[in-house]
């Protein structure tokens, strides 16, 4: 088993990139002779990239924050990389994973690490909410937008009213970036296929299955996946095992560091924390040993001279250590159990959930939903998120489509406020819209340049550019 495994892993940890070397096929081999290996240069073009600055601006749970210790997009993201690369470490020392490739020893752990920093890249501005946002935006505008347009097949109109982040992530990479050539930042094929949560376009979402409830990519980046997939030797449609171990240190970071930043910010203390976590599972073992630990440590910082502000904080650092610490051990061992499952393309749970951790993690998210991502102060600046997306989207529709050809993408706007807004938009961005070599139809490619450039705003840009363009006279009458 572990000789068929092994073989997998030399496809899983291919490290071609997808930019042709002349003469020498379809795939760009890895140059000899580097101090680092392909999959782990792949981590440091992510890192110097340009989106992942934008991520320090970008909401995590509570937007517009102005406490620096509120964690933001970025700060998740780095956790996820370092709870991610950790989880490889564990599995190439310890458990003896790709034992036959001794490159695996470096590319596991980098290539988790990678994935970690850049899966959430595409999220748009205002979290989650943006996405919801957006997709309402093409929702309420579906006839003048999407239905009018027959050039637009189903699955090209899914792509927007579905608009997804983790989608946007993949083109970020792979065609904003570096825009001399149509490969990105022209990342690892090994990379590329770990990067996609959701293997499946926006009209094969199956929300009954863990890999197929949202969408991983956009229409225009169909034949990308499909090189990605043969590149790889995964089915179409399959998950990288990797994939897996990402998507459960998101979900461990975002639920003990939420809980923990809900606590810095006075939504609720330790003490209701770990009464709500007893009261939700109070018979599992991972919980009670979680919650036992910590309480005991906090019993132990009682009896020194702390405000109640420290006493929550130090208690909650205490906590975060202890349940991640379980969670990370639980996925670990589950792991290596399902990984000949994911090799078929067997495996459909999240990781932590078939994990014994999966209580533990359940009753954490309960308790954020309740006491944190529901609470007032959240939901009032998520109202103006939507408001300034929704601003945002009628002024960049406005610009892109009042041109004076309609087949010419980078004719002249007609109208000056279109051109002043147009201009506004993002340079490489215009120009992969305007680019005679996209293959994309006109409408489609409108839609998309509008989605490129609400999603790479940072929260305070698409507040003040909102100002701007009420500043210089735009109205939603401006489009009549």
């Amino acid at each position: 088993m572990r000789q068929d495994l092994d073989s997998h892993w030399r496809r899983w940890l291919n490290p071609d990139r997808r930019r042709p070397r002349s003469g020498q096929g379809n795939l760009l081999p890895t140059a000899p002779a580097q101090t680092r290996t392909a999959i782990e240069r792949d981590y440091d073009r992510v890192l110097f990239s340009t989106p992942v600055r934008r991520m320090a601006d970008k909401t995590q749970v509570f937007p517009l924050d102005r406490s620096d210790s509120v964690r933001t997009r970025l700060t998740h993201s780095h956790e996820v990389a370092n709870l991610a690369r950790s989880v490889g470490i564990d599995l190439v020392f310890h458990h003896g994973v790709a034992a036959g490739l001794p490159e695996a020893l470096r590319d596991i752990p980098a290539l988790l690490a990678t994935i970690g920093l850049a899966h959430d890249l595409g999220n748009p501005p205002f979290g989650h909410q943006g996405e919801d946002a957006i997709a309402r935006w093409f929702e309420i505008n579906r006839g003048d937008v999407l239905d009018a347009e027959p050039t637009l097949s189903p699955a090209m109109k899914q792509d927007f009213l579905r608009f997804e982040g983790n989608a946007q992530t993949l083109r970020l990479l792979t065609k904003l970036q570096l825009i001399n050539d149509d490969y990105g930042l022209n990342l690892t094929v090994a990379s590329l296929a770990a990067l996609v949560k959701y293997p499946a376009a926006s009209d094969e979402i199956d929300r009954s299955r863990v890999t197929h409830k949202k969408h991983g990519y956009f229409q225009s980046e169909r034949a990308l996946m499909d090189e990605v997939w043969a590149g790889t030797g995964l089915a179409p449609g399959q998950r990288h095992p990797l994939t897996w171990i990402m998507e459960a240190c998101d979900d461990i970071a975002y639920s003990v560091l939420d809980a923990e930043d809900a606590v810095k910010k006075g939504l609720l203390s330790f003490s209701d924390t770990i009464a709500f976590l007893r009261h939700e599972a109070p018979d599992d073992p991972v919980v009670s040993a979680v919650c036992d630990a910590a309480a005991a440590e906090h019993k132990a910082y009682r009896q020194e001279r702390l405000s109640p502000d420290e006493l929550n904080d130090i208690s909650m650092q205490t906590f975060r250590i202890r349940a991640i610490g379980a969670l990370m051990e639980a996925i670990g061992e589950v792991f290596i159990d399902s990984l000949p499952a994911m090799a078929e393309g067997r495996f459909e749970r999240e990781l932590v959930d078939a994990s014994r951790g999966g209580r533990l993690l359940a009753a954490l998210k309960a308790c954020n939903w309740q006491h944190a991502y529901r609470h007032k102060s959240v939901l009032r600046v998520e109202l103006t998120g939507l408001r300034v997306i929704h601003g945002l989207m009628d002024a960049f529709w406005y610009a892109i489509t009042r041109r004076e050809d309609p087949d010419d993408p980078a004719s002249q706007r007609s109208t000056p406020l279109a051109g002043y807004i147009y201009q506004r938009i993002s340079e490489n961005y215009r120009r992969v819209f305007e680019s005679p070599g996209n293959p994309m139809p006109i409408r489609y490619r409108e839609a998309q340049l509008l989605t490129d450039m609400i999603s790479g705003m940072t929260d305070s840009f698409a507040v003040s550019l909102f100002e701007e363009f009420r500043e210089v006279g735009f109205r939603p009458t401006t489009q009549a």
